[in-house]
């Protein structure tokens, strides 16, 4: 039996014990919406960020669970490594995560012919792929 989707996209869940830092990244840096924030069951608050009909949920827990997530993006380890933000601005947001001190792990690279991406680091070494289609 094939899944059966009821949205066009995947939401995406980000746990940290680097709330003001990582908000500010995906907010200002990336200049995703801020959508609105909830309180979580299990203690702790959710923001809620938009990347087109996708929701990067920023999952600040009352209490650190520790276990921070492998360093060096792809090959740091195994299971969820990085995820893909497509845009149709590259340079200017790359240029606005250098100014911002973020790390760019890979500048912009072509991959294949019409697509080019880069990848930045978030404040917590999580990679993001942003990529743009010519």
């Amino acid at each position: 039996m094939a899944i059966k989707t009821t949205k066009d996209s995947v939401d995406l869940g980000i746990v940290t014990s680097n709330g003001p830092a990582m908000f500010a990244f995906y907010r200002d840096v990336l200049g995703l919406p801020h959508q609105g924030d909830m309180k979580m069951p299990f203690g702790g608050t959710m923001h809620r960020m938009l990347a087109g009909t996708s929701v990067i949920k920023i999952v600040v827990p009352d209490k650190d669970p520790g276990h921070p997530p492998a360093p060096g993006g792809l090959a740091g380890g195994r299971g969820y490594r990085y995820y893909t933000i497509s845009v149709s601005n590259l340079d200017e947001i790359v240029e606005t995560a250098q100014r911002a001190g973020a790390k760019v792990a890979m500048p912009r690279t072509k991959v294949r012919p019409g697509v080019e991406i880069a990848m930045v680091e978030d404040p917590d070494g999580n990679w993001v792929e942003l990529l743009e289609q010519s």
